[in-house]
């Protein structure tokens, strides 16, 4: 099968070449994969992973052979899914790890929520941000355009900060009470921080938290590291708290309600960039180099004749 794999030699360390069809597991569907979407991260650091590997992990399509233990979708659903592998024709996943895309919502759109809406997501569910205020770095990303809407669906006023003004575009429509460029003009101690960027603002960032407070550091960014001054960390009054997250364990259910807040109409996808993947390295290209708002999700196109 045609699959984006990883090559050292190649332009961004991936090529459009073939791999070995995916052979599932007893709780694994096989899904014939119609769109993927693309994260920075991935893209970014692709050259780490073995070359010949199948990269990515976002995708949508239709399941092609249901899991053998009976668990899962049956043949001929349509799916969104979170699993290795999945910038291919095929990919096989984890039942766990898909939800049915309900109608009218399309599976380009699926495609575009897996790892960075689940963040969001699961993120902001750590604490009740009813009435808090809630800061998030690098919100014009995938994340952070996520983050900025599920924050305003739970009742938070949300402060957007982003890397440039050109890049606060569509931001209060999403739901962002305030948006600022870096953390200029944030003058109120916020509740929590979904800190995307890392390096000096994480620093800063906490400098802005209120007794009691949180920075979640679920990105990078900057790749600068973060020096916090000596006694910057201690604080008198409610501890405050800086952790990370990395749990994407299980996220079929989650990925369930993603799509139900799509399917509603209160969640955009916020696709910037939707391209053949023949085109890929371009897309790969404006990603890093944050050319892209939001998702970039790329159609998986068969091959003339096949």
């Amino acid at each position: 099968m045609r699959a984006l794999v990883v090559d050292p030699e190649a332009p961004g360390a991936l090529r459009l070449g073939r791999a070995p069809e995916p052979g599932p597991g007893p709780g694994q569907l096989l899904l014939d994969v119609r769109h993927f979407s693309l994260n920075r991260g991935e893209v970014e650091f692709a050259g780490l992973r073995p070359p010949g590997t199948v990269h990515g992990y976002d995708a949508a399509g239709v399941v092609a052979r249901a899991a053998a233990d009976g668990s899962g979708p049956a043949v001929g659903a349509r799916v969104v899914a979170f699993g290795a592998g999945a910038w291919a024709e095929r990919m096989a996943v984890d039942t766990g790890a898909v939800a049915e895309v309900p109608d009218g919502v399309g599976l380009a759109e699926a495609a575009a929520l897996p790892m960075a809406g689940v963040t969001a997501l699961r993120t902001l569910r750590a604490r009740s941000v009813l009435g808090r205020r809630v800061l998030i770095t690098g919100a014009a990303g995938g994340v952070g355009r996520y983050a900025v809407q599920l924050a305003a669906l739970g009742g938070a006023h949300v402060t957007a900060s982003v890397g440039s003004a050109a890049r606060a575009a569509g931001l209060r429509e999403l739901g962002a009470d305030a948006v600022v460029v870096g953390l200029d003009g944030v003058d109120r101690p916020v509740d929590l921080v979904l800190d995307t960027v890392g390096g000096p603002q994480l620093v800063a960032a906490w400098a802005l938290l209120a007794p009691g407070g949180a920075v979640r550091h679920i990105g990078y960014a900057s790749m600068e590291p973060a020096v916090f001054p000596p006694g910057a960390l201690f604080s008198l009054g409610a501890a405050k708290t800086l952790g990370s997250f990395g749990d994407m364990r299980e996220p079929g259910p989650d990925l369930a309600a993603l799509l139900g807040f799509v399917a509603d109409g209160r969640l955009s996808p916020e696709i910037d960039r939707r391209a053949p993947w023949e085109r890929f390295a371009e897309t790969a290209r404006d990603l890093v180099e944050r050319k892209v708002a939001g998702k970039a999700v790329l159609d998986v196109v068969p091959e003339a004749g096949a």
